[in-house]
Protein backbone atom coordinates (compact mmCIF):
# COMPACT_ATOMS: atom_id res chain seq x y z
CA UNK A 1 0.00 0.00 0.00
CA UNK A 2 2.83 2.12 1.26
CA UNK A 3 4.35 1.79 -2.26
CA UNK A 4 1.28 2.12 -4.19
CA UNK A 5 0.94 5.33 -2.58
CA UNK A 6 4.38 6.66 -3.11
CA UNK A 7 4.72 6.07 -7.36
CA UNK A 8 0.94 7.53 -6.94
CA UNK A 9 2.37 10.87 -5.42
CA UNK A 10 5.85 10.85 -7.70
CA UNK A 11 3.63 10.29 -10.36
CA UNK A 12 1.40 13.36 -9.66
CA UNK A 13 4.75 15.24 -8.77
CA UNK A 14 6.10 15.06 -12.60
CA UNK A 15 2.73 15.54 -13.76
CA UNK A 16 2.69 18.37 -11.81
CA UNK A 17 6.23 19.31 -13.28
CA UNK A 18 5.13 19.24 -16.32
CA UNK A 19 2.12 21.50 -16.05
CA UNK A 20 4.19 24.01 -14.93
CA UNK A 21 6.92 24.03 -16.71
CA UNK A 22 4.87 24.58 -20.74
CA UNK A 23 3.66 28.04 -19.89
CA UNK A 24 7.26 28.79 -18.97
CA UNK A 25 8.28 26.99 -21.97
CA UNK A 26 6.51 28.71 -24.45
CA UNK A 27 7.26 32.37 -22.77
CA UNK A 28 11.37 31.62 -22.96
CA UNK A 29 10.84 30.65 -26.64
CA UNK A 30 8.41 33.87 -27.21
CA UNK A 31 10.80 35.99 -25.55
CA UNK A 32 13.89 34.32 -27.41
CA UNK A 33 11.97 35.11 -31.00
CA UNK A 34 11.62 38.68 -29.50
CA UNK A 35 15.53 39.01 -28.13
CA UNK A 36 17.17 37.51 -31.28
CA UNK A 37 15.65 40.76 -33.54
CA UNK A 38 16.71 42.91 -31.23
CA UNK A 39 13.25 43.96 -28.96
CA UNK A 40 13.35 43.39 -25.22
CA UNK A 41 9.78 42.06 -24.41
CA UNK A 42 9.22 43.48 -20.74
CA UNK A 43 5.56 42.82 -21.58
CA UNK A 44 4.94 39.12 -21.95
CA UNK A 45 3.68 39.23 -18.56
CA UNK A 46 0.83 41.28 -19.98
CA UNK A 47 0.70 39.01 -23.02
CA UNK A 48 0.28 35.81 -21.21
CA UNK A 49 -2.76 37.46 -18.91
CA UNK A 50 -4.68 38.82 -21.98
CA UNK A 51 -3.95 35.20 -23.65
CA UNK A 52 -5.31 33.50 -20.36
CA UNK A 53 -8.42 35.55 -20.15
CA UNK A 54 -9.11 35.13 -23.94
CA UNK A 55 -8.48 31.73 -24.16
CA UNK A 56 -10.57 30.77 -20.76
CA UNK A 57 -13.18 33.26 -21.87
CA UNK A 58 -13.94 31.53 -25.84
CA UNK A 59 -13.50 28.18 -24.18
CA UNK A 60 -16.22 29.01 -21.75
CA UNK A 61 -18.71 30.88 -23.91
CA UNK A 62 -18.01 28.00 -26.90
CA UNK A 63 -17.43 24.80 -24.84
CA UNK A 64 -14.61 23.92 -27.40
CA UNK A 65 -11.24 23.86 -25.44
CA UNK A 66 -9.47 23.99 -28.90
CA UNK A 67 -11.00 27.26 -29.82
CA UNK A 68 -10.21 28.48 -26.39
CA UNK A 69 -6.73 28.25 -26.86
CA UNK A 70 -6.70 29.98 -31.24
CA UNK A 71 -8.22 32.51 -29.17
CA UNK A 72 -5.43 32.85 -26.42
CA UNK A 73 -2.79 32.57 -29.06
CA UNK A 74 -4.74 35.57 -30.42
CA UNK A 75 -5.48 37.63 -27.17
CA UNK A 76 -1.95 37.22 -26.56
CA UNK A 77 -0.75 38.57 -30.64
CA UNK A 78 -3.58 41.66 -29.62
CA UNK A 79 -1.06 43.07 -26.75
CA UNK A 80 1.92 41.81 -28.92
CA UNK A 81 1.01 44.07 -31.54
CA UNK A 82 0.43 47.42 -29.26
CA UNK A 83 4.12 46.27 -28.46
CA UNK A 84 5.19 46.28 -31.87
CA UNK A 85 3.27 49.48 -32.36
CA UNK A 86 4.64 51.68 -29.98
CA UNK A 87 8.30 49.98 -29.73
CA UNK A 88 9.17 48.93 -32.85
CA UNK A 89 7.21 51.16 -35.03
CA UNK A 90 7.05 54.52 -32.98
CA UNK A 91 10.88 54.21 -31.26
CA UNK A 92 9.69 53.95 -27.57
CA UNK A 93 11.44 53.03 -24.36
CA UNK A 94 10.91 49.59 -25.05
CA UNK A 95 11.01 48.48 -21.05
CA UNK A 96 8.68 51.50 -20.25
CA UNK A 97 6.49 50.23 -22.99
CA UNK A 98 6.31 46.32 -21.66
CA UNK A 99 6.00 47.49 -18.10
CA UNK A 100 3.08 49.37 -19.31
CA UNK A 101 1.13 46.85 -21.52
CA UNK A 102 1.84 44.53 -18.12
CA UNK A 103 0.32 46.76 -15.79
CA UNK A 104 -2.38 47.36 -18.54
CA UNK A 105 -3.75 44.35 -19.59
CA UNK A 106 -3.26 42.83 -15.66
CA UNK A 107 -5.59 45.32 -14.98
CA UNK A 108 -8.04 45.15 -18.20
CA UNK A 109 -8.60 41.67 -17.68
CA UNK A 110 -9.40 41.76 -14.27
CA UNK A 111 -11.72 44.39 -15.17
CA UNK A 112 -13.57 42.29 -17.78
CA UNK A 113 -13.61 39.23 -15.36
CA UNK A 114 -15.53 41.12 -13.21
CA UNK A 115 -17.58 42.20 -15.74
CA UNK A 116 -18.64 38.95 -17.25
CA UNK A 117 -18.22 36.86 -13.82
CA UNK A 118 -18.42 39.49 -10.81
CA UNK A 119 -17.17 37.14 -8.31
CA UNK A 120 -17.89 34.08 -9.62
CA UNK A 121 -15.06 31.91 -11.48
CA UNK A 122 -16.62 29.36 -13.29
CA UNK A 123 -14.38 26.14 -14.30
CA UNK A 124 -13.72 24.41 -17.57
CA UNK A 125 -14.15 21.03 -18.24
CA UNK A 126 -11.03 18.82 -18.05
CA UNK A 127 -9.45 18.70 -21.59
CA UNK A 128 -8.67 14.73 -23.01
CA UNK A 129 -5.15 13.47 -22.97
CA UNK A 130 -3.39 11.71 -25.46
CA UNK A 131 -1.66 8.22 -24.64
CA UNK A 132 1.57 7.13 -26.15
CA UNK A 133 1.40 3.60 -27.02
CA UNK A 134 3.70 1.66 -24.99
CA UNK A 135 6.04 4.45 -23.36
CA UNK A 136 2.11 5.41 -21.21
CA UNK A 137 2.88 2.06 -19.48
CA UNK A 138 6.41 2.90 -18.28
CA UNK A 139 6.05 2.69 -14.81
CA UNK A 140 5.50 5.57 -12.18
CA UNK A 141 6.94 8.70 -15.40
CA UNK A 142 4.51 6.79 -17.88
CA UNK A 143 1.07 8.22 -16.71
CA UNK A 144 2.97 11.66 -15.95
CA UNK A 145 4.80 12.13 -19.40
CA UNK A 146 3.08 10.18 -21.82
CA UNK A 147 -0.62 10.51 -21.13
CA UNK A 148 -0.93 14.23 -21.70
CA UNK A 149 -2.97 16.82 -23.21
CA UNK A 150 -1.93 17.18 -26.73
CA UNK A 151 -1.39 20.78 -26.40
CA UNK A 152 1.97 19.69 -23.92
CA UNK A 153 3.53 17.35 -26.75
CA UNK A 154 2.81 20.29 -29.03
CA UNK A 155 4.68 22.93 -26.87
CA UNK A 156 7.68 21.00 -26.74
CA UNK A 157 8.17 19.82 -30.26
CA UNK A 158 8.40 23.54 -30.85
CA UNK A 159 11.91 23.22 -29.40
CA UNK A 160 13.24 21.74 -32.32
CA UNK A 161 11.50 23.73 -34.68
CA UNK A 162 12.48 27.03 -33.15
CA UNK A 163 16.15 25.19 -33.43
CA UNK A 164 15.61 24.65 -36.94
CA UNK A 165 14.21 27.84 -38.15
CA UNK A 166 17.07 29.89 -36.15
CA UNK A 167 19.90 27.51 -37.98
CA UNK A 168 18.48 26.61 -41.73
CA UNK A 169 16.20 28.94 -42.76
CA UNK A 170 16.73 32.56 -44.50
CA UNK A 171 13.91 34.28 -41.82
CA UNK A 172 16.59 32.73 -38.33
CA UNK A 173 19.30 34.93 -40.06
CA UNK A 174 17.19 37.66 -40.65
CA UNK A 175 16.12 37.76 -36.46
CA UNK A 176 19.08 37.46 -35.88
CA UNK A 177 20.64 40.01 -37.97
CA UNK A 178 17.75 42.25 -36.68
CA UNK A 179 18.97 41.98 -33.59
CA UNK A 180 23.20 42.34 -34.18
CA UNK A 181 23.66 44.30 -36.87
CA UNK A 182 20.33 45.78 -38.11
CA UNK A 183 21.81 48.19 -40.32
CA UNK A 184 23.65 45.85 -42.24
CA UNK A 185 19.95 44.47 -42.76
CA UNK A 186 18.69 47.02 -43.67
CA UNK A 187 21.39 48.04 -46.22
CA UNK A 188 20.81 44.26 -47.82
CA UNK A 189 17.46 45.61 -48.45
CA UNK A 190 15.12 43.67 -45.94
CA UNK A 191 13.01 45.98 -43.56
CA UNK A 192 14.22 45.57 -39.98
CA UNK A 193 10.85 47.53 -38.54
CA UNK A 194 8.75 44.23 -40.33
CA UNK A 195 11.39 41.80 -39.12
CA UNK A 196 11.06 42.92 -35.81
CA UNK A 197 7.03 43.22 -35.95
CA UNK A 198 6.96 39.49 -37.14
CA UNK A 199 8.82 38.56 -34.46
CA UNK A 200 7.18 40.66 -31.53
CA UNK A 201 3.63 39.11 -33.25
CA UNK A 202 5.02 35.52 -33.01
CA UNK A 203 6.00 36.23 -29.39
CA UNK A 204 2.72 37.39 -27.92
CA UNK A 205 1.23 34.53 -29.70
CA UNK A 206 2.98 31.93 -27.82
CA UNK A 207 3.41 33.60 -24.64
CA UNK A 208 -0.82 34.25 -25.57
CA UNK A 209 -0.75 30.23 -26.06
CA UNK A 210 1.26 29.63 -22.23
CA UNK A 211 -1.31 31.96 -20.71
CA UNK A 212 -4.32 30.17 -22.07
CA UNK A 213 -2.78 26.20 -20.74
CA UNK A 214 -2.84 27.88 -17.29
CA UNK A 215 -6.04 29.00 -17.70
CA UNK A 216 -7.45 25.78 -19.79
CA UNK A 217 -5.57 23.13 -18.38
CA UNK A 218 -3.35 24.12 -15.49
CA UNK A 219 -6.05 25.82 -13.19
CA UNK A 220 -9.58 25.52 -15.61
CA UNK A 221 -10.23 28.51 -14.24
CA UNK A 222 -9.36 32.08 -14.84
CA UNK A 223 -8.15 34.53 -12.38
CA UNK A 224 -7.39 37.88 -12.31
CA UNK A 225 -3.04 38.45 -12.11
CA UNK A 226 -3.00 34.47 -11.88
CA UNK A 227 0.20 34.11 -13.82
CA UNK A 228 1.90 34.99 -10.98
CA UNK A 229 5.43 36.14 -12.16
CA UNK A 230 5.73 33.60 -14.96
CA UNK A 231 6.34 35.74 -17.70
CA UNK A 232 9.10 37.34 -15.85
CA UNK A 233 10.89 33.93 -15.48
CA UNK A 234 9.99 33.28 -19.21
CA UNK A 235 12.59 36.57 -19.59
CA UNK A 236 15.05 35.54 -17.67
CA UNK A 237 14.75 31.93 -19.31
CA UNK A 238 16.03 33.34 -22.57
CA UNK A 239 18.42 35.65 -21.74
CA UNK A 240 20.36 32.93 -19.91
CA UNK A 241 19.34 30.21 -22.89
CA UNK A 242 22.00 32.08 -25.12
CA UNK A 243 19.94 31.52 -28.00
CA UNK A 244 19.28 27.95 -27.38
CA UNK A 245 15.89 26.88 -27.64
CA UNK A 246 17.24 23.71 -25.64
CA UNK A 247 18.55 25.55 -22.89
CA UNK A 248 15.02 27.23 -22.16
CA UNK A 249 13.54 23.74 -22.79
CA UNK A 250 15.89 22.95 -19.70
CA UNK A 251 15.53 26.52 -17.58
CA UNK A 252 11.39 25.77 -17.87
CA UNK A 253 11.91 22.38 -16.39
CA UNK A 254 13.71 23.37 -13.39
CA UNK A 255 11.90 26.01 -12.87
CA UNK A 256 8.85 24.23 -13.22
CA UNK A 257 10.02 21.52 -10.84
CA UNK A 258 10.65 24.62 -8.44
CA UNK A 259 6.94 25.97 -8.69
CA UNK A 260 5.43 22.23 -8.60
CA UNK A 261 7.10 21.88 -5.66
CA UNK A 262 5.54 24.17 -3.53
CA UNK A 263 2.76 22.26 -4.04
CA UNK A 264 4.23 19.37 -3.24
CA UNK A 265 5.65 20.81 0.10
CA UNK A 266 2.25 21.28 1.24
CA UNK A 267 0.22 18.36 0.12
CA UNK A 268 3.39 16.62 1.94
CA UNK A 269 2.56 18.50 5.21
CA UNK A 270 5.83 19.98 5.34
CA UNK A 271 6.00 22.43 8.24
CA UNK A 272 7.52 25.21 6.84
CA UNK A 273 5.55 28.55 6.41
CA UNK A 274 3.45 28.90 3.29
CA UNK A 275 5.21 32.26 2.12
CA UNK A 276 8.64 30.85 2.11
CA UNK A 277 7.61 27.83 0.28
CA UNK A 278 5.94 29.95 -2.25
CA UNK A 279 9.36 31.93 -2.72
CA UNK A 280 11.31 28.86 -3.91
CA UNK A 281 11.02 29.37 -7.46
CA UNK A 282 11.63 33.22 -7.16
CA UNK A 283 14.93 32.47 -5.20
CA UNK A 284 15.93 29.94 -8.25
CA UNK A 285 15.87 32.60 -10.58
CA UNK A 286 18.25 34.86 -8.06
CA UNK A 287 20.48 31.80 -7.50
CA UNK A 288 20.40 31.61 -11.60
CA UNK A 289 21.13 34.70 -12.33
CA UNK A 290 23.93 35.07 -9.91
CA UNK A 291 25.93 31.82 -11.07
CA UNK A 292 25.00 32.46 -15.08
CA UNK A 293 24.05 35.86 -15.39
CA UNK A 294 27.41 37.54 -16.51
CA UNK A 295 27.46 34.52 -19.03
CA UNK A 296 24.08 35.63 -21.08
CA UNK A 297 24.81 36.36 -24.59
CA UNK A 298 22.62 39.21 -25.48
CA UNK A 299 22.38 40.79 -29.44
CA UNK A 300 24.72 43.72 -29.57
CA UNK A 301 20.90 45.99 -30.50
CA UNK A 302 18.70 44.33 -28.06
CA UNK A 303 16.52 47.36 -26.44
CA UNK A 304 17.61 49.90 -28.66
CA UNK A 305 14.98 51.52 -31.11
CA UNK A 306 16.00 51.39 -34.80
CA UNK A 307 15.96 54.71 -36.83
CA UNK A 308 16.97 53.82 -40.64
CA UNK A 309 20.04 56.36 -41.76
CA UNK A 310 21.11 56.58 -38.24
CA UNK A 311 24.85 53.77 -36.87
Amino acid sequence: MTTLFTDAFLTALVAGVIAATVPLLLAGLGEQISEKAGVLNIGIEGMMLGGAFAGFWFAWATGNLWLGFLFGGLGGMAVGALMALFCVRLGLNQIVVGIALTVGAGGVTALLHYEQFSRLYPRLPVMDKLAIPGLSQIPVLGPALFVREPVVYLAFLLVPLIVGLFRHTQLGLMLQAAGDKPAALDTAGVSVLRIRTVAVLITGTLVGLGGAFMAIVGAGVFVPFMTHGNGYIGIVLAMLARGRPSWVMGGALVFGACLSATTALQLAGVDVPTDIIQMLPFAAVMAVLLVAGRGARLPAALGEAYVRGER
